[in-house]
């Protein structure tokens, strides 16, 4: 895309995917789409201004973690979060599927398979929430986003330095809470935890 000649429509088509993305890590799938729109109406009421003094990417990461701070701040969005976590609570529905245990094959009621993944998953969700912004955001652009840390850097607006220390800090707090908080043997490996394992 030839950044000298700046069209919406050519930028949402090549952005929106991965800025939905991004902001589905920060904010949430259920909030994501909409925050995502949100972002592309700043996008195109701010592309004018553009001069080019950073990356294309870079000023719309920039913007699309702006709003989605913005959105995690917000007290409508803490209150919807709570109201989805009291839902979520009681609608388990039990189906009738084989599953097994990964650690000893041993076939696994369907009822005790989803507590453990539900609980699994709260307490992962639960200890990347409570992270200090700063620290949930250079996860997410790094870790799920897999940029690089100059990228990161640049869109945070801080030195690679600073960066590398806040990604370092948020593996190391998150590592730790998980293992003092949550159930220790599904910790090692589990897909669904940044590289932690760098933490040594």
């Amino acid at each position: 895309m030839d950044e000298n000649k700046l069209d919406f429509l050519d930028i949402y088509a090549s952005y929106q995917p991965k800025i939905l993305r991004y902001v589905t890590h920060m904010v949430g799938e259920l909030d994501a789409e909409d925050l995502t729109q949100e972002i592309f109406v700043k996008i195109s009421q701010s592309l004018s201004d553009f001069r080019g003094e950073a990356k294309l990417s870079t000023w719309l990461y920039r913007i699309a973690t702006n709003a989605a701070v913005d959105r995690l701040r917000s007290p409508a969005y803490k209150h919807a979060v709570q109201l989805r976590e009291a839902e979520a609570q009681g609608e388990e529905v039990e189906k009738e599927l084989d599953y097994r245990n990964i650690w000893t094959g041993e076939k696994v009621p369907v009822l005790e398979w989803q507590v453990v993944r539900k609980e699994m998953s709260e307490c992962l969700q639960g200890y990347i929430q409570k992270l200090p912004e700063s620290y949930r955001t250079v996860l997410a652009l790094s870790e799920f986003e897999g940029l690089s840390n100059r990228e990161v850097a640049d869109i945070l607006g801080v030195s690679l330095g600073t960066m590398k220390i806040r990604l370092h800090r948020a593996r190391e707090k998150l590592k730790k809470d998980l293992i003092e908080n949550c159930d220790a043997y599904w910790i090692e490996g589990n897909e669904f935890i940044p590289d932690l394992r760098r933490i040594k």
